[in-house]
C-alpha cells in the first residue's frame, strides 16, 4: 500500500511480530532517536502478542479459550478494549464481524487441516458455540466470561491493527508525530504528513492484478485497512457459518486501524446496501470492494478527499 520513495528524509524500521512485518516510516532529524522509539513501538507489539495471541499458552486469549463456562476471568487492558471494539463492530455489523468462528472454521478442515465440507447438524452445533454475544464483559473489573461451551476467541481479524494504533500512540509519546505504520501492509495508519504534502502517499492496488492501481490516496490522520481472498485460503461468514462468497477483496478506511481491521473483514461478507448504511450511519468509514461478478468495484463514503488528482 505505502509509496513512500518520493518522500524526502524518511527513516524506515521494520520488525517481525504477529506472523508479519511490522514497519514504522518516519520524518525525524534525529535517526539515532528515531530508532531509539521505533524500538519501542516494537516492543509494544511484542507485548501485546504475548497478551493477545491464540497462539501463546498463557495469553490472555488462550486463557478465554480455555475457560470454564460461567468462570469470570481477569484480562489485562489491551485484551479488554479488542473485546469491546470487537463486540462494537459485531454489533453495528450485524453479526459480520465475530471473533468466536473457531468452531465454526474447525468444522471445514480435517485433523490434517485439509479442506472438507461439514454436514449440517455439525455446522448448526458449530453454530450455538459462535457469537461475540456469548462474551460477558465488565468494564468495571475487566473481566470477561463466557456464557457457552466451545466459545473460541480468535483476535486475528483485528489484533493487528491495534497493535498498529497503539505503537501510534507510543510514538507520539517520544514526540514523533510525522509517521505512518503499517502492519504487513494490510493494516496501515498515517500520523501527520510530511510537510508540503497532502498526506502520506498511498496506492491501492487491485490483488488479483499487480499492475492495476485502484487508486493514489494521500493520507494522514486515518487507517487503511484491507482484505481478501488468497489461494486456498476463505473468508467466513460467521452468519452462515459457510465460505463467503462474491467478493476478491475490500478495504476500509477509518480514524483507527483496529476498527479498519474488522470492517474490511466485515465488509468482504456484508450486502451493498449493508454497507451503504453502515457508511451513513458513520461517516468517517470509507468503504472499497471488488465483486467477483464482472471484478466490479464499488466504493461508499467520501474517497474523493482522500484520491490524489
Amino acid at each position: 500500500m505505502s509509496d513512500c520513495g518520493a518522500v524526502a528524509g524518511i527513516k524506515r524500521f521494520c520488525h517481525e511480530a504477529m506472523a508479519t512485518a511490522f514497519e514504522v516510516i518516519v520524518v525525524h532529524e534525529d535517526e539515532r532517536y528515531a530508532q531509539q522509539a521505533a524500538a519501542a513501538a516494537f516492543d509494544e507489539v511484542d507485548r501485546l502478542e504475548a497478551e493477545l495471541s491464540r497462539f501463546i499458552e498463557n495469553s490472555d486469549i488462550s486463557r478465554i479459550n480455555s475457560a470454564r463456562l460461567d468462570e469470570r476471568l481477569v484480562v489485562g487492558l489491551a485484551t479488554f478494549e479488542c473485546l469491546e471494539i470487537s463486540r462494537r463492530v459485531y454489533e453495528d455489523t450485524k453479526g459480520a464481524f465475530d471473533i468466536t468462528i473457531g468452531s465454526l472454521l474447525k468444522c471445514w478442515r480435517n485433523d490434517k487441516g485439509e479442506p472438507r465440507t461439514p454436514g449440517e447438524q455439525e455446522l448448526n452445533l458449530a453454530r450455538k458455540h459462535a457469537g461475540t454475544d456469548l462474551l460477558l464483559l465488565n468494564g468495571d473489573e475487566h473481566t470477561v466470561e463466557v456464557v457457552s461451551e466451545g466459545v473460541q476467541v480468535d483476535l486475528g481479524g483485528m489484533g493487528k491493527g491495534y497493535a498498529v494504533d497503539q505503537m501510534a500512540n507510543l510514538l507520539r509519546e517520544w514526540g514523533i508525530d510525522i509517521a505512518l505504520i503499517h502492519g504487513g501492509y494490510s493494516s496501515v495508519l498515517a500520523i501527520d504528513g510530511p510537510a508540503d504534502m497532502k498526506g502520506w502517499p498511498v496506492t491501492m492496488s487491485d490483488p488479483g492484478k499487480g499492475k492495476r492501481t485502484l487508486a493514489k490516496l494521500h493520507f494522514q490522520r486515518r487507517a487503511l485497512s484491507g482484505s481478501g481472498v488468497q489461494k486456498g485460503r476463505h473468508i467466513m461468514d460467521p452468519r452462515t457459518g459457510r465460505p463467503a462468497k462474491g467478493r476478491r477483496a475490500a478495504w476500509s478506511s477509518t480514524l483507527d486501524a483496529a476498527t479498519g481491521d474488522a470492517l474490511s473483514t466485515a465488509f468482504m461478507i456484508m450486502e451493498p446496501d449493508e454497507i451503504e448504511e453502515y457508511c451513513r450511519r458513520y461517516p468517517d468509514a470509507l468503504a472499497m470492494v471488488i465483486l467477483e461478478e464482472k471484478e466490479k468495484i464499488l466504493r461508499f463514503g467520501r474517497w474523493d478527499e482522500l484520491i490524489s488528482s
